[in-house]
């Protein structure tokens, strides 16, 4: 096999396809590696741990059809050429990568020995990339990176609110986008996509127009421009998220979004690991404070609206500003309830379509 392409093309195919590959042993190795394939001018770039798998496509200037398996070392030499184009050859068992000067002699897997992986016959539906990557931009973060519990690991896509729900939730907080009038799933369908595969999409279709959906019984696809990622579904149950969907509050504090991150941001600096951000909501203010007893204190006041009666609620910082950020618009606001246990809900003012709920720590 041999091709030349341009530097910054290959290496983003490459470094898409090394996050999906395996960084565990076991009975095949071979997945440790990104396999490359070239026809004519076309080369298929994979990379797959047998659960999530991505496929990049991209023109070449083809020389000589053939395929091979490079280590994800591969990624990083082509990232690293200190020439624009690059040149790949694989003959025997060595694969030379040449730039300008440079010149890198890496050993490859057995091009035979990669499983057929990716591929789905699943009927598909086309929807707008934009609007879909920022509803999953705003749920993915709440999901849980804990292993244990892969029910909660994943981002629930449900047909729900006369069109698509999405939900995630670490068993602390709790994210729902609806997208209303998009119809994806049948009546009363959902399934379980892992957020790690959805992280990817995010990745991967910055900039598309469109993107296609495959649903089928065990795995789903997402195809945008030139990407390709497959995914095997979470088959768990999800927890009853219904029952934490928001009821009317007495208190909401209303406040510019900028200026809430900006006074969370310094607070931060304090309020780092188990040590939680109080949040004290009263008439005409809002007031951020954190008590670190081995290294100091700090206190904000921002201007904000609140209606309700006066009460001091405390969460976990980061959780707190990675629910800010989901808001869409340039206010927020904080609804909770009388007392300080109860989890309190995060809006953007005039986007109703998504909120994020969060549960409070002990002040």
């Amino acid at each position: 096999m041999k091709f030349r392409c341009e530097r910054d093309v290959l290496a983003e195919a490459l470094g898409a396809a090394s996050r999906a590959a395996t960084g565990r042993t076991g009975s095949l190795p071979v997945l440790q590696g990104i396999r490359m394939e070239l026809k004519g001018d076309r080369l298929t770039v994979t990379g797959s741990d047998l659960d999530l798998t991505v496929q990049y496509e991209l023109t070449v200037d083809g020389q000589e059809d053939g395929g091979v398996v490079v280590p994800k070392l591969t990624a990083d030499i082509v990232k690293s050429a200190g020439d624009p184009k690059v040149e790949l050859l694989a003959e025997g068992d060595e694969v030379n990568v040449s730039a300008g000067r440079s010149k890198f002699t890496i050993r490859p897997w057995a091009f035979d020995d990669y499983p057929r992986v990716g591929s789905t016959t699943a009927s598909s539906i086309t929807l707008p990339a934009a609007d879909f990557i920022e509803a999953l931009r705003q749920v993915v973060r709440a999901a849980s990176a804990d292993e244990q519990k892969p029910q909660l690991t994943g981002v629930l896509l449900a047909a729900e609110a006369g069109g698509l729900r999405l939900v995630a939730t670490d068993s602390y907080r709790l994210a729902v986008r609806d997208l209303v009038g998009t119809t994806v799933l049948g009546t009363d369908q959902q399934v379980l996509v892992p957020a790690r595969a959805l992280q990817e999409v995010i990745r991967l279709a910055s900039g598309a127009g469109e993107l296609t959906l495959r649903l089928g019984e065990r795995d789903a696809t997402f195809e945008m421009s030139a990407a390709r990622v497959t995914t095997r579904l979470i088959e768990q149950q999800f927890p009853n998220y219904k029952q934490l969907m928001p009821k009317p509050a007495p208190n909401v504090l209303t406040v510019d979004k900028d200026v809430f991150t900006d006074a969370l941001r310094r607070v931060r600096l304090l309020a780092r690991d188990t040590i939680p951000v109080r949040i004290n909501l009263g008439a005409g203010s809002l007031r951020l404070e954190a008590i670190n007893n081995d290294r100091g204190t700090v206190s904000e006041e921002v201007d904000a609206q609140f209606e309700g009666t006066d009460i001091t609620i405390a969460f976990n910082a980061e959780y707190l500003a990675a629910g800010i950020d989901a808001c869409s618009g340039e206010q927020v606001t904080l609804s909770t309830q009388q007392e300080n246990n109860k989890p309190a809900v995060l809006r953007g003012v005039g986007h109703d379509d998504f909120f994020y709920l969060l549960m409070p720590q002990k002040v």
